[in-house]
């Protein structure tokens, strides 16, 4: 399978590599859009709740046969709830946080994937994985020491932090999901994912805002509608994106160049004010991304 979609990639030229980068951008610069639309009164949460619930419509008209296949598939659900809980944690926390602590803490996913590959696949603890675990519990334990300078616990501190590592956590069991019901149809996937999307981010806003510690939506207008509108737009021609380059580029080289991710949301963050960067932060970013890279390699 690897072998033919690296002659798949080869045939379409530097296409699927800039699809998935543009993806990568997508997703790394979303913390801006999510931020303009807080500032008109948009929780980040109920935007979420927006984009995907316009994913799901798109589905429905392509696909409508995906609903059986969800509703019969209990398995699926658990991608529902993971791929959920992803986006909700992700959107929120870069939104109200330092994206690249958040951002960061986010991508200990190959820690989590690991744990959850052993648990719910059955793979052995290799060597390699083993070292990808003990580089990004390292990298980790750097990114979380105090901002402000001293030595602590290496525990999240602030509800971004937590936010960013609960979204990792949940991001690295989507993966391990969507690699055992791969023989699953593609359309009841992506409805599960997407279900997901607006599912948990419904519930969470809707609990938020019932106890009063969260908005809910403002009257409808247009600044707001046509900036969740246009943001839900480049959602889902990121995931089209994805979608063309993971079919023509092996696995390895997808995740390499979804990596791009930290990179573009780092700077962003760093040139608009949203994040600073620190020698330990970026020491601890290096660990990270090198467990990454090297998942990545395996």
């Amino acid at each position: 399978m690897h072998d033919a979609a690296a002659r798949a990639g080869r045939g379409a030229g530097p296409w699927p590599a800039l699809a998935l980068t543009f993806n990568a951008f997508v997703w790394g610069v979303s913390w801006w859009p999510f931020r303009q639309l807080e500032a008109q009164g948009l929780h980040p949460l109920w935007a979420t709740v927006l984009i995907y619930a316009l994913a799901v419509l798109l589905i429905t008209l392509w696909r409508p046969r995906a609903w059986a296949d969800l509703a019969r598939t209990r398995s699926l659900w658990i991608l529902v709830a993971a791929a959920g809980t992803t986006n909700a944690t992700f959107n929120w926390g870069v939104t109200i946080g330092d994206v690249v602590r958040v951002v960061l803490l986010f991508y200990l996913m190959p820690l989590w994937a690991v744990l959850l590959a052993r648990v719910l696949l059955r793979e052995a603890l290799t060597p390699m994985a083993l070292l990808r675990v003990a580089m990004a519990l390292a990298g980790a334990a750097v990114v979380l020491q105090p901002a402000e300078g001293g030595i602590g616990l290496p525990v999240p501190r602030t509800l971004a932090e937590w936010l960013g590592v609960i979204g990792g956590f949940s991001f690295a069991l989507n993966n391990v999901m969507l690699r055992r019901e791969a023989h699953r149809p593609e359309a009841a996937r992506a409805l599960a994912m997407f279900l997901g999307g607006a599912l948990v981010a419904g519930v969470v806003a809707a609990g938020l805002a019932a106890a009063g510690t969260a908005p809910w939506p403002p009257a409808p207008a247009v600044p707001w509608l046509a900036g969740a509108l246009g943001l839900a737009v480049f959602f889902v021609l990121g995931n089209v994106a994805l979608q063309y380059g993971a079919a023509r580029l092996p696995a390895n080289v997808t995740a390499v160049v979804m990596i791009s991710e930290v990179l573009f949301a780092s700077v962003s963050a760093v040139a608009l004010g949203a994040g600073h960067l620190s020698p330990s932060l970026v020491a601890g970013g290096l660990l990270i991304v090198g467990a990454s890279l090297l998942a990545a390699r395996g």
